[in-house]
């Protein structure tokens, strides 16, 4: 399962490296959306709780996850996009891989190029948005975990998605309300680890408990979904 995990992840990351999908797509959209965002608001301060904070800093959390959404919309059409061409999705049951490595590899390929985008994005919130950190520990175990969610939840609904001419429209909906309560506790524990505060470690074992079922139900149920594509 693992070795053909690595091959399915080789595979759609070798790809991605040559179209270069991600990087002349996402993160311009990335960096404009902070950038327009930077203009927008009035960079004043606001009170919360008895602590003074900017207001761009304030909704960074909230602004950097709704981008890595959108980002990952992208990656997961993409992913099943190329399957789909040219009758991939036969050859790959012919091919006898074991199912949950194929969802394994995608969702690997699709967790590392958001990991690559919410890098640059971050960086880019910190320098434009005066962002502080007060927990870098906190910080990274909950972009971590998150990443690991959306991918896996991701690649499973677009799998069920890829066998119909609407796919590109059903997968949001499919994946946006499975995506919600991952988002919500990403924010969350990312505004904790920011700002300082309670209450993050309980946000980031509840993203933990996420990644891990969806995970677990991806690697049981992309079978049945291969078989239906």
């Amino acid at each position: 399962m693992f070795h053909d995990a690595w091959i399915m992840a080789r595979k759609d990351l070798r790809i991605e490296w040559v179209t270069r999908v991600a990087t002349g797509q996402v993160l311009p959209f990335g960096a404009l959306v902070l950038i327009l965002f930077g203009l927008a608001l009035n960079p004043d301060l606001v009170i919360v709780g008895a602590e003074r904070r900017s207001i761009l800093a304030q909704i960074a959390p909230g602004l950097f996850w709704i981008t890595v959404l959108l980002a990952s919309l992208l990656a997961l059409g993409r992913s099943f996009a190329i399957e789909a061409n040219d009758g991939n999705i036969d050859a790959l049951k012919m091919a006898g891989l074991d199912p949950a490595g194929v969802f394994l590899g995608k969702a690997m390929a699709v967790a590392v190029q958001l990991l690559a985008i919410e890098v640059v994005l971050g960086f880019g919130a910190f320098v434009l948005y005066g962002t502080p950190l007060a927990n870098v520990v906190m910080l990274f175990c909950a972009v971590i975990l998150a990443t690991v969610g959306v991918a896996a939840a991701g690649t499973l609904y677009a799998g069920i998605a890829s066998g119909l001419r609407a796919r590109d429209t059903l997968v949001p909906l499919l994946v946006l309300p499975i995506l919600s309560p991952v988002l919500l506790a990403a924010t969350l524990s990312t505004e904790v680890a920011i700002f300082g505060g309670s209450g993050g470690w309980s946000w980031v074992m509840l993203l933990g408990v996420f990644a891990v079922i969806y995970l677990g139900v991806g690697m049981l149920a992309f079978g049945p979904v291969m078989e239906e594509t």
